[in-house]
């Protein structure tokens, strides 16, 4: 859905690192944005290795950095999203937002109004990660 004034309609979530799940505690470490109307899915990643290393001194920050990069391979298509490759942005949106029971975890989804999506996703990774 396009505005008369340029903005489209885009939809964000959260990337958090959640070390030990029974802690609860948690980090944001990226942001994935889908604009329908542009057909644009991107996610946007930066681990803090040293307030991740706080939460849990014995966390897999190879293993954590590796499930952030698989994202950003799945939005942006091609050879590295594997089967999800074929999908249409919003499939991969929402397959990278369901609920999983793993230490990278997708937040609740926001929304909001953009002209320039990719530049929304360095806003909203300097906004709410960095």
């Amino acid at each position: 859905m396009t505005r008369h004034d340029g903005r489209d309609v885009f939809e964000y979530a959260l990337l958090r690192v959640v070390p030990r799940v029974e802690r609860g505690e948690q980090i944001n470490a990226g942001v994935v944005v889908y604009c329908q109307a542009r057909s644009y899915v991107a996610a946007r990643v930066h681990l803090d290795e040293a307030r991740l290393l706080a939460l849990d001194p014995a966390a897999d920050v190879a293993g954590v950095r590796a499930a952030l990069h698989a994202v950003e391979g799945v939005c942006a298509g091609g050879e590295r999203a594997g089967q999800a490759a074929c999908d249409d942005a919003g499939r991969r949106f929402r397959w990278l937002i369901a609920p999983r029971s793993t230490v990278v975890q997708p937040g609740p989804v926001h929304a909001g109004l953009t002209a320039d999506p990719e530049r929304e996703s360095e806003r909203l990774l300097d906004l709410l990660v960095r």
